[in-house]
């Protein structure tokens, strides 16, 4: 199963990311989680303490360098389109505990998000291997320009999740991803609403989004919100935000057992 997350920053992408992921292990799958977001947070909400001993990929200068065959920060001339990265998983996954591990990918600090430079070349490699070759459950946190997907991946991603929250922003987000995601050809893009205060808050989001067929919904929860800002997994989620998620987590499985 291949889960990728993604909605405009702040909606609580990363949160659904992590829950989603410690939900399938707990589960009894194998679980790799991606941070694919330039701004990672998915170590901090997966719980791991010192994030100072994971390097992003990106900033792995001699790697990138060895496995493109390219000159560490050159600009321009020659490197390799496709570089050896299948054994990459299992060498540069952390343990975070509970059956998952976490591979954080990185940015690319440059001009043109989408350069054809060495490091997004091997960043868009790793991905292809992942979503293609392993067989595990990966879970994606994208960013909101799902950047790291191409056309071959994103066709065999089982699912892309837009988290949006009620707001006219968080709307047009979700609607720029929707249109980035079908332009690579994904076929099941789908919602989860979060920070429900109320009914109000809920049709809001049907009427703005009523294409869309949304997983489920999170209420406010101010436990998921001081959990992040202390840098961490919200072990103490109030039963109505457990119940949303654990909804939300037991629909996709089955909509994806059943494709």
């Amino acid at each position: 199963m291949k889960i990728a997350v993604s909605g405009k920053g702040g909606v609580g992408k990363t949160t659904l990311s992590a829950f989603l992921a410690r939900w399938f292990a707990s589960h009894g799958k194998s679980v790799l989680a991606i941070d694919a977001d330039p701004d990672a947070n998915m170590g901090n909400a997966l719980g791991v303490q010192d994030l100072s001993q994971i390097v992003p990929i990106a900033d792995m200068k001699e790697l990138i360098a060895e496995r493109t065959e390219s000159v560490p920060g050159s600009m321009g001339g020659f490197f390799k389109m496709n570089p050896k990265v299948d054994d990459l998983p299992d060498k540069l996954a952390v343990s975070c505990g509970h059956n998952v591990r976490l591979m954080i990918m990185g940015g690319v600090k440059r001009g043109g998000v989408g350069c054809a430079c060495p490091e997004n070349v091997l960043l868009k490699n790793l991905v292809q291997h992942l979503i293609l070759r392993r067989d595990e459950v990966i879970v994606m946190d994208m960013e909101a320009g799902i950047e790291h997907l191409g056309r071959s991946t994103s066709q065999a991603v089982d699912c892309l999740i837009v988290v949006v929250e009620p707001g006219r922003r968080s709307v047009e987000t979700a609607r720029r991803i929707e249109e980035l995601g079908a332009d690579l050809g994904l076929t099941k893009i789908l919602m989860v609403g979060n920070k429900i205060r109320n009914e109000r808050d809920k049709g809001f989001l049907l009427e703005n989004v009523k294409e869309q067929r949304f997983l489920g919904f999170i209420p406010y929860d101010e436990r998921i919100i001081d959990a992040d800002m202390m840098g961490g997994f919200p072990e103490a989620l109030g039963p109505e935000s457990l119940k949303g998620l654990s909804e939300i987590a037991e629909n996709l499985h089955r909509m994806v057992e059943d494709v």
